[in-house]
């Protein structure tokens, strides 16, 4: 374990960052959160920085989880934001430790990535050192991991957190999934036969302070449950915790028309496993769908 005394944390006030300062406090690490307004309310966060004043001197760890969301219309104007927001600022992270002298730098950068950088792999099994593909998705996946790998060559350790769909309270994926199927109207997406590669929330968290102070854990790692599940099933367990039914599919042409390009990554598949977590001693609290929806219904 590396020694870390104070981690910033860029994203601090989304859904996943806001709840890190707590478990980093736990180990022993203070926080400096990074928010556009140089402030917030967020439990365990004890200085503030913008994200136009970067300054990681006294800093051991810096936490890139910014992003725009992706669930939404992509259009000229969302790519762009797309890209900014995951591309633009971690390269602008980089730049930032670039400018401190070498015995100043942080350790480790734990950045932001996707499981959407393997693309639609059907029944193909995945761990962390898994091909990237191709497409929109995957490519902007590659790119932003790219750029977090710039801070290599500074000397940092660099992780790229491959994360799936996060299951929470509170959370976009879970707490939609939950509206409609206590409506009675969920169902399947597509032909159902995809692999959701999920994670509970808790757990991604744990997995982020992990890659932290574990100084063995470097590259790529899946931020993923070890059980992942298809579509078809992760619905009908769904529906059945919510003692709902899920009988009305949404078909591919459906959600391609309703959502446009962003249809393709529900209806894409990838079995990610955590293979590298693993074998790093990482132990997870949710490893299935059963005890996750029990932890969160």
């Amino acid at each position: 374990m590396q020694i870390i005394q104070r981690a910033a944390i860029v994203g601090v006030t989304g859904f996943v960052g806001h709840g890190l300062p707590t478990m980093l406090a736990e180990k022993g690490v203070a926080t400096t959160g990074v928010s556009r307004a140089g402030s917030g309310e967020v439990p365990g966060v004890d200085r503030w920085q913008t994200p136009g004043s970067l300054d990681f001197s006294g800093h051991q760890a810096v936490i890139n989880l910014a992003g725009e969301p992706i669930d939404q219309r992509w259009t000229a104007k969302t790519r762009r934001l797309f890209h900014e927001s995951r591309v633009g600022t971690t390269s602008h992270i980089v730049e930032a430790i670039a400018k401190l002298p070498a015995e100043a730098r942080p350790k480790v950068l734990v950045n932001a990535s996707a499981v959407g950088i393997y693309g639609d792999r059907s029944d193909e099994i995945l761990t962390d050192t898994a091909r990237k593909a191709h497409g929109y998705l995957a490519d902007l996946c590659g790119d932003w991991e790219d750029a977090a790998k710039d801070a290599e060559s500074l000397g940092v350790r660099v992780v790229r957190i491959r994360i799936g769909i996060v299951l929470g309270k509170g959370g976009p994926a879970f707490e939609k999934l939950r509206a409609i199927f206590k409506l009675g109207i969920g169902g399947r997406l597509g032909s159902g036969k995809q692999w959701m590669p999920w994670i509970h929330l808790a757990d991604l968290r744990a997995a982020i302070v992990h890659a932290v102070l574990a100084d063995s854990l470097t590259g790529p790692i899946n931020a993923t449950a070890p059980h992942p599940e298809r579509n078809a099933d992760l619905t009908r367990k769904l529906a059945a915790a919510l003692h709902r039914p899920a009988i009305l599919p949404s078909p591919a042409f459906a959600l391609k028309l309703m959502l446009g390009e962003f249809a393709t990554a529900l209806l894409a598949g990838q079995r990610a496993l955590p293979a590298a977590l693993e074998a790093d001693g990482f132990h997870f609290q949710f490893p299935t769908l059963d005890a996750a929806l029990a932890d969160l219904i």
